[in-house]
């Protein structure tokens, strides 16, 4: 009856289709990106990836200096039967490209001022090198020297990066400040600036930011 019951089926078309391992090929324009599959790395630039029957693999592509990718594929019945091959045409990462590494983001840099400028002069060409940075400061205390911008908010297709500068006296005598750049990440795009608890330090700078530690110095700095 049982064998009767399944030819009866197969007849009408209805038979359950079976599930297999599914293979699929994955490979990348760089052939040294990582190839990052349920959390382990395990090739470079073209991988052979078996999705068991009722299963899905998640697989991450990525190279420094690119954007990262991500696909889910899934063996499951109902759902779309994965492709036998994908090539991903890596792009380079804009948020990168648009700044550099460096070592004065977000250390207070000591800045020993010119014996030839007094407070007075001090303020006055230090909120000059501001403005020449930032549109808008959020702090300005004359009376305490202490400074401090909005942030600077830009976003980019898989990062938003915003920065600051505080600048505050560090001591009177010999008149010495502090000048701080602060560069953070948050990793997605369209971040908002509020968000802080989504931005992390950034070990490098917008190129536009690139150069303000340098022009204090020069412009106030004991020569």
């Amino acid at each position: 009856m049982k064998t009767r019951s399944l030819l009866f089926l197969l007849i009408l078309g209805t038979l359950p289709a079976v599930l297999s391992a599914q293979t699929i090929e994955v490979s990348a324009s760089e052939s040294d990106a990582k190839i990052i599959v349920d959390g382990q790395s395990l090739g470079t630039g073209t991988l052979k990836i078996k999705v068991p029957k009722n299963s899905c693999v998640n697989v991450k592509i990525q190279k420094s200096g690119f954007l990262r990718y991500e696909q889910t594929y899934c063996n499951k019945k109902g759902m779309t039967e994965p492709p036998k091959k994908q090539f991903f045409d890596m792009k380079r990462d804009d948020a990168e490209e648009a700044s550099v590494k460096t070592d004065q983001a977000n250390i207070d840099f000591s800045i020993e001022i010119s014996k030839k400028l007094d407070v007075t002069d001090v303020w006055k060409r230090a909120n000059q090198i501001v403005t020449d940075y930032f549109d808008a400061i959020e702090v300005a205390d004359k009376e305490t020297s202490y400074l401090r911008t909005a942030w600077s908010i830009q976003s980019f297709q898989q990062n938003t990066i915003r920065t600051r500068l505080i600048i505050k006296l560090s001591k009177s005598d010999p008149l010495t400040y502090k000048v701080k750049l602060v560069s953070e990440y948050s990793g997605a795009p369209l971040t908002s600036v509020k968000a802080d608890e989504q931005f992390h330090d950034w070990d490098r700078t917008l190129r536009k930011y690139q150069n303000v530690i340098s022009d204090f110095a020069t412009r106030l700095g004991n020569q």
